[in-house]
């Protein structure tokens, strides 16, 4: 269809992190040149290169991007906000809020990061922005170097099930996740693949 919009979700590249980095702004690793040469031959010459406006996204999106058109950073494409978890381990939160994280981990939606932002708020920013980029690019690829929770809601959005299905997927580092809008509706085509 003519005004069909491809969108192609790219994680970002790996973090040296080994804590929650949500709003955190860590660097990615870039080493793995051939991976990131493939993950860029793999979305369309033609497309429009978005990212969110932390580093380690736009990093990446600056090694893939090449020539194809790059716009401005995004705060609207930010990871969740983690609050007082950023900067701590699974086990470390795990031990300071063991019934919120025991109930977030299981559904986003059932509880928030102390301090953080609550998975509606993520769900209505990242969705808010992708349908205004949507509308002002009809008939267009557009490639969006995100982060792991940002691109769950997209698929929360796009697949059947919802988030309770979206939770299934992994997704990689340098994965893509193609999810296409026509006529309003969003579609997933494919998760987590590995250039």
């Amino acid at each position: 269809m003519r005004g069909t919009v491809r969108w192609w979700w790219v994680r970002h590249a790996p973090t040296l992190a080994s804590a929650l980095a949500g709003w955190t702004d860590v660097h990615a690793d870039l080493s793995d040149r051939t991976r990131i040469e493939r993950l860029a031959a793999l979305i369309p010459d033609d497309a429009t290169v978005v990212s969110s406006d932390l580093s380690r996204a736009i990093s990446t999106a600056d090694a893939i991007a090449g020539g194809r058109l790059r716009l401005p950073h995004a705060e609207e494409l930010r990871e969740l906000n983690f609050g007082d978890w950023e900067g701590k381990t699974t086990p470390e939160i795990t031990v300071s809020h063991p019934e919120v994280s025991a109930s977030f981990w299981r559904n986003p939606r059932s509880a928030s990061p102390p301090g953080g932002e609550d998975w509606e708020h993520l769900f209505l920013r990242t969705s808010g922005y992708a349908d205004n980029l949507s509308d002002s690019l009809p008939g267009r690829n557009i490639v969006a170097v995100t982060h792991f929770g940002t691109i769950l809601t997209q698929i929360e959005r796009s697949a059947p099930g919802g988030l309770h299905e979206a939770l299934k997927y992994g997704l990689d580092h340098l994965s893509i996740t193609r999810i296409d809008r026509s006529d309003g509706e969003w579609r997933l085509i494919n998760a987590n693949r590995q250039p």
